[in-house]
Formats: C-alpha cells, structure tokens, sequence
C-alpha cells in the first residue's frame, strides 16, 4: 500500500500509537519493578559479575544471593577458576550469599609478570584475605576444591572465628591423600633444577586438561562433562607467560604440605561443621585423603561419589542437594 492512500483519520491514529507505546512500556516496567514479587527478591539467584582492586591487582569475581543471607565462599582448583562454579552457584543462591573468585593467574583476574607479584599460596591466602575484608564478610562458610583447600585453610588459619563451616571437595590436607601422581612433584619439591621442572610442562597441555575432567568418570556420565570446561581452562593456560606462572605454584605447593600439621589443628581445636565430598575415582587427590579427615574433624559428615575430579560436572545436582540439607542443619539463615 501507498502512503498516499492512508486516510488522514487513520494516519493520526496510528502515530498517536507508536508515540504512546514507550509512555507506556515505561508504566509497564515501573509496576512490575515496584511490584510485591520484585521486591520480595525474586532473582536474587541472578549471578552478578565484579572486580575489585586488592593490593594492586584486579580480582574477579561472581556473585549471587542476598547479601543478608549466610555467605558461602567458594575456592576454586587447577587449572579451572569461578567457573567451575558456574551451575552451583545459582543452586545455592536461592537461600544464599554466595561468592566465587578468581586468583591471579586464573580466569579473569589479573595476570601480573613474577616479577612483579610473588605466585604462591601465602600471597593467594593474603589476597583472598584481603577480599574477604574488602567485601566485609566477617563470617562464611567455605567450599574448597583442590588449590582451594590449602588457600581457605590458610584463611581459617588467620580467622579461624570467621569459618562457620566447611564444604571440602576434593582437597587435601593429608600426607595420606598424596599418592602416586605427586612423585614427579615430590622429586621437584627436593631439587628445583630445570631438568626436574620441565617433565611438569606435560600437565599444562590440552590433553592433560581434559584428563582432568574426564578421568574417573564412569562410563554413564561421561556425556554431563562439558567439554567448554576444559576448553576454556586451556586458553587461559595458554595466555604467553601463564605455564611458568604454573610451574612456580607446583613448587610452591611443597609449602602447604609443610602446613598440613597446622591445618589439622585448626580442625582438632575449632571443629567447625563439616561436609566432605570427595569423587572417590579422582588421582590427583584420591579417596585416601578424604577419610584422614574424620580423625580430626569426627562429627563430620563424609560422602564419597562414584565420580572424578571435577565431581561437579558430572553430578552437580546431587552436590547441591547434599550441601543444601548440610546447611540447613547447621547454619541460621
């Protein structure tokens, strides 16, 4: 049709439409923002996306939940970052604050030279120290998988009245839980030359990613992993700079071994509730390290999953479920 042809009435009548709509797709969005379900808190499991400056680096971080709510921090492992939180972190918000960084190195946080940042445990401990105090949380439960364990019992090390309690995936504090994977590290950790440095390289390849994720998975499950995980895990190991970045945290992983007597301390003294899931298939940090825990920690309730490392890619459902009745029977929400 022509625009000649329209009737000048039936002109009229379509402009005042099109000049009413944004008027009232305004009104629209008013009430339904002002509305009892909006504020009420409905999408509170939204995740939100930061970065916060801690001591001259950028930290980054997800975040979920009402901050009123019991805080939940999780710790990610190697050679991951937050998002291998990613599904369990909209689980959980629902009824809780939950927060997931990022440590140099990883992920989105910032990737300083070594020469300008010292990459070790005890620097990762006072940074997330730090990010604790920045987003003033004065109490949290902690989640802590792999690298996470020995930075969060670092934390509680420091704050130990700040843990209200402790979700353990797959993390060791236990010379019982360090097997036959960590001979090569062993053999490293005595004598730091580049003859001994260079068979680590092997671990910071594609391949040895994706073993990560898919070792220890029964057959049945090996279609819920993912393969973006360990997609995404490779290209930021790939990042110019980031395998020796790696390589120093292998060394200086010796130093949490060092720790493992005052780890367990901290559990003997404090004896914060506790839950232990452990993929029991898993050869980095095997089965062997989790039941260690129960000497220290008796009260604490243990499952072991038919699953690997990465236990949240394959049976996340079944995770969240254990850690919501864990919570609800120790925390006051």
């Amino acid at each position: 049709m022509k625009m000649n042809s329209i009737k000048p009435t039936l002109l009229s009548g379509l402009i005042a439409l099109a000049l009413s709509v944004p008027y009232a797709t305004t009104a629209f969005a008013e009430e339904i923002a002002t509305s009892p379900a909006a504020l009420s808190g409905i999408g509170q499991d939204a995740v939100r996306y930061n970065t916060v400056n801690i001591d001259g680096q950028e930290i980054f971080y997800r975040e979920a939940g009402n901050v009123n709510a019991p805080t939940l921090l999780l710790l990610h492992g190697f050679p991951t970052s937050s998002q291998q939180y990613r599904d369990l972190i909209p689980e959980l918000a629902t009824d809780y604050h939950v927060i997931a960084p990022d440590y140099p190195g990883f992920g989105r946080s910032s990737m300083p030279d070594p020469s300008e940042f010292e990459y070790s445990f005890a620097s990762y401990a006072a940074l997330m120290d730090g990010f604790t105090d920045t987003l003033g949380l004065t109490s949290y439960s902690l989640y802590v998988m792999d690298y996470g364990a020995p930075v969060g019992y670092r934390l509680a090390l420091k704050e130990p009245e700040a843990i209200e309690a402790l979700i353990i995936q797959n993390g060791n504090a236990y010379e019982e839980g360090l097997l036959k994977f960590w001979d090569v590290f062993r053999t490293y950790w005595s004598d730091a030359t580049d003859e001994n440095r260079e068979p680590l390289r092997g671990f910071l390849n594609v391949g040895a990613t994706e073993w990560q994720y898919t070792h220890g998975v029964p057959e049945t499950h090996l279609n819920r992993v993912s393969p973006d995980a360990w997609t995404l895990d490779q290209a930021y190991l790939d990042r110019p700079g980031n395998q020796e970045i790696q390589l120093d945290l292998f060394y200086d992983y010796r130093t949490n071994v060092d720790l493992y007597p005052a780890f367990q301390e901290f559990f003997r003294a404090y004896q914060p509730p506790t839950l232990i899931v452990w993929g029991e298939n898993d050869y980095i940090f095997p089965a062997e390290g989790a039941t260690p825990y129960l000497r220290d920690l008796p009260n604490a309730e243990l499952h072991l999953i038919d699953a690997g490392h990465f236990i949240l890619e394959t049976h996340g459902p079944e995770v969240s479920a254990i850690i919501r009745a864990f919570l609800s029977n120790n925390l006051i929400n």
